[in-house]
C-alpha cells in the first residue's frame, strides 16, 4: 500500500494550539473580562449602599404666608421642603388658586447696610436625604395677598416638582415674626 505524498503537505498545514498562540489569546480577552469585573464590583456597592432605583420622596411642611400690613399687597409664603429619598430633586413653581396673578420662587440677598435685593428663580435644589427651608433671608414665594386673608386663616398651594410631581399643602396665614 502506498500514501499519496499530496496528502501529507495539507496536514502539515493545519492550525494547531502552541503555548505562544494560547497565550496571546488568553491575554486578548483578559482586558474585556477585568472590566465587566470592575464594573459589577461597582455596580454592587452602589446599589449595596441603597443608591441604586431610590427615587426622591418629598414632604412639605410648615406652610405659612406673611400677612401685608398697609396698603402693601406683595408678601411671601415659606414652606420645609424635605427629601428623604436616595436622588435629588428640584422645586420647578408653586402655584395657587386663592392667588390672584403668578407666584414666583424668588431668592433674597442682603445686600450691605440695611439693602436687599431679590431675584427670581426658575427652580430650587432640593438634595437626596436633605432639606430646604425658605425664609425671609433665602428662598421663598413671592405672591399678592387677597384681600379678605386674615392671621389664622389657610391658602392652599401645589409645589410641582420635577421628580416628585405635584404635591398639595394648606399653608397657615401669620403676622411676620409669628411661626417662625
Amino acid at each position: 500500500m502506498t500514501v499519496s505524498t499530496a496528502a501529507r503537505p495539507a496536514d502539515s498545514r493545519a492550525w494547531r494550539p502552541t503555548r505562544r498562540r494560547v497565550t496571546d489569546g488568553l491575554l486578548a480577552a483578559l482586558a474585556p473580562i477585568a472590566a465587566c469585573g470592575v464594573a459589577l464590583g461597582g455596580l454592587t456597592t452602589w446599589v449595596g449602599t441603597g443608591n441604586a432605583g431610590s427615587p426622591a420622596r418629598i414632604t412639605v411642611t410648615d406652610g405659612r404666608v406673611f400677612l401685608p400690613y398697609g396698603d402693601v399687597q406683595d408678601t411671601a409664603a415659606f414652606f420645609r421642603v424635605s427629601n428623604s429619598g436616595g436622588s435629588d430633586d428640584r422645586l420647578l413653581k408653586v402655584t395657587s388658586t386663592a392667588v390672584r396673578g403668578e407666584a414666583t420662587l424668588s431668592r433674597h440677598r442682603m445686600a450691605g447696610g440695611n439693602a436687599a435685593s431679590a431675584q427670581t428663580v426658575a427652580s430650587a435644589r432640593i438634595p437626596a436625604g436633605g432639606s430646604l427651608a425658605m425664609s425671609p433671608f433665602g428662598l421663598d414665594v413671592t405672591l399678592r395677598a387677597e384681600p379678605e386673608w386674615v392671621a389664622g386663616t389657610y391658602v392652599p398651594f401645589t409645589l410641582h416638582f420635577e421628580q416628585g410631581g405635584r404635591i398639595e399643602v394648606q399653608a397657615r396665614v401669620v403676622r411676620p415674626g409669628e411661626g417662625a
